[in-house]
């Protein structure tokens, strides 16, 4: 109707001309020439506003949607002082729905009990809150109340459960916001998704295992320029301590922060310090420095490291062993495998093992060296052997298959070898001499037969026909599977998954799951029956709601039977969750 349109502009929509208009209930766009609105977006919906900057060549209004992350963009196509003041007043109308249902986001998922709605007012749920168990420790629980006053850090859990699932926080929107079910009874079965959420934040994340390597980036002047920020100067320092010495020991006494990492990337400690084989051209770029140069270190590229260990490693995990463990057959000491065949890759290989210790001991902690490593109590050579003993090369010593049993055992083996062609006799080898010989013979004047040969046309056309029909096929049937227009799709998928909410908490009502009778025992049996008959009354509008996107569907020319085809199972399980609920009602109400 006229009276329910709140404003509306001249504006395109996907660089189709249109008329943009938003009700009291929804953002609306039609294209010029068709009847019907061609997009529609509820209030509910609605979570971001961004506009044009001022001056821009095109007046734009771009609108993000839950669960869209691209949202949709109108542009104005008024003159452009008409354009920014139908802009503004969009703007302005858009702002003040976006706050609103941020605001009743927030409350609805917060300590409050009544969802807030912008149509008309929910019907509070009796049913006190429900507990929720979270651990505080992985192995200790702690019941917490799903929507107990004091308890923010509840609210903070879900609201980060809705922000990473856009299908959920749609959902939510939809049936707590819009004031069809409470809170409570939203969250009510998804307790594991807190849970979830919980474990992630309390699960301490381990020390990054990339290795820090500056790589310089060539500037259009012909400068390099290296991005120094907090994090890399912490990994520098942790993963090269001489430089954190040069640090403190220079800075700001002689050297400014700048001037220090300027530089540092120039002198020959950094170039020690990459994490790569030294290129020439890299060489270039290196120049000799007064400071850094005090704190070079040499090469560590001998064949022995300079800093030896002083922990024993066991000979199946040392890579320098050398030592055969089978002397009975005779193997050789392995010479083949000793580093340092490329004297130059030395460092690196040294620098990549120190860099992998350091991870491993940061991931074990403070743990004592009895905790870090287990000791056997039996002998080395014991030991030894069951390090490299493998499972799989052992046979089973019990099958799981039956034996069978047979009658004639003798006269079946006869039989299977007087079935056999050589009646006994030896099958020659082939020879392969003649057999080679018969290829070259059959090769003998390739290129003649090759110029002769001919293709038949006829076989051609006919491949190439098959070809062209089998893509022309495929093409036809991706055009008629991918015919429903996106809004209908949109409201397909709001129908089914509401109904299946609805469906979800009638269920739960009447028969409860193990993990949930705890918590469902605080409420009355008129308490349930109240749930129940509410769930039921939303069951019986999804028919209508389903003939209504059929009737949809038909308007925009798509095949209404793909609709209800579509949709079938969720009118089945509905019809048979109200008929169960029709049998069971007299015992329900009281």
């Amino acid at each position: 109707m006229t009276s329910d349109i709140v404003c509306r502009a001249k504006a395109s929509y996907k660089k189709l001309p249109g008329l943009l208009e938003l009700t009291t209930t929804h953002l609306q766009w039609s294209q010029d020439g068709k009847k019907g609105a061609a997009l529609k977006i509820p209030y509910v919906q609605a979570a971001s506003l961004f506009c044009s900057k001022e001056g821009a060549a095109q007046v734009r209004l771009k609108l993000g949607v839950v669960g869209d992350d691209q949202g949709h963009n109108f542009t104005f196509i008024a003159p452009p002082p008409a354009a920014v003041e139908e802009r503004e007043t969009f703007k302005r109308e858009l702002s003040s729905i976006i706050s609103r249902n941020r605001a009743a986001l927030e409350n609805a998922s917060g300590p409050s009990t009544a969802p807030a709605s912008f149509s008309t007012p929910p019907t509070p749920f009796a049913c006190p809150p429900q507990p929720l168990s979270r651990g505080s420790t992985p192995g200790a629980r702690t019941p917490l109340s799903a929507a107990s006053p004091g308890n923010p850090e509840e609210f903070r859990l879900r609201k980060n459960v809705l922000l990473k699932t856009p299908e959920l926080a749609a959902l939510h929107l939809a049936l707590v916001v819009g004031g069809q079910i409470t809170e409570s009874e939203f969250w009510e079965g998804r307790e594991h998704l807190i849970l979830a959420e919980a474990s992630v934040e309390r699960q301490k994340r381990g020390k990054p295992g990339k290795i820090v390597d500056p790589r310089p980036t060539d500037q259009a002047n012909g400068e390099r320029k290296i991005m120094v920020t907090p994090q890399m100067v912490h990994d520098i320092f942790e993963e090269h301590p001489v430089v954190a010495k040069a640090y403190s020991e220079n800075v700001p006494s002689q050297l400014s922060e700048g001037e220090f990492w300027k530089r540092y990337f120039q002198s020959k400690l950094f170039d020690s310090h990459r994490a790569s084989i030294r290129s020439t051209a890299a060489q270039n770029f290196v120049k000799e420095d007064a400071i850094f140069d005090k704190y070079l270190e040499k090469e560590d590229d001998g064949l022995e490291p300079r800093k030896r260990k002083n922990t024993s490693v066991g000979l199946s995990v040392n890579l320098e062993a050398t030592q055969e463990d089978h002397p009975q057959t005779g193997n050789e000491k392995d010479v083949t495998m000793q580093a340092g065949k490329q004297r130059g890759a030395l460092p690196l290989i040294r620098r990549f093992n120190q860099h992998s210790e350091r991870l491993l001991n940061s991931a074990l902690g403070d743990l004592p060296p009895s905790k870090r490593r287990r000791v056997d109590e039996t002998t080395e050579s014991t030991s030894m052997y069951g390090a490299i003993d493998l499972d799989d090369l052992h046979d089973p010593h019990a099958s799981s298959a039956i034996a069978l049993e047979m009658k004639d055992r003798q006269r079946y083996f006869e039989g299977r070898a007087s079935d056999n062609p050589s009646n006994g006799k030896e099958i020659e080898p082939p020879d392969m001499v003649a057999a080679l010989f018969g290829v070259k013979d059959n090769l003998k004047d390739w290129k003649q037969h090759l110029a002769s040969m001919k293709l038949d046309g006829k076989a051609t056309a006919t491949a190439l026909a098959s070809m062209t029909q089998h893509v022309t096929r495929q093409f036809d049937i991706k055009k008629k599977t991918n015919d429903i227009p996106e809004e209908i799709f949109r409201q397909m998928r709001s129908c089914q998954t509401a109904g299946n909410e609805f469906l979800r908490q009638f269920w739960s009502t009447i028969f409860p799951p193990a993990s949930d009778t705890q918590t469902l025992a605080s409420a009355s049996p008129a308490q349930k029956a109240a749930k129940a008959d509410r769930m039921a009354d939303y069951l019986l509008r999804t028919p209508a709601k389903v003939d209504a996107l059929v009737h949809a569907a038909r308007q925009e020319g798509v095949d209404p039977m793909k609709v209800q085809v579509a949709l079938q199972p969720l009118l089945d399980a509905t019809e048979k969750a109200l008929s169960f609920y029709r049998a069971r009602r007299p015992p329900l109400i009281r």
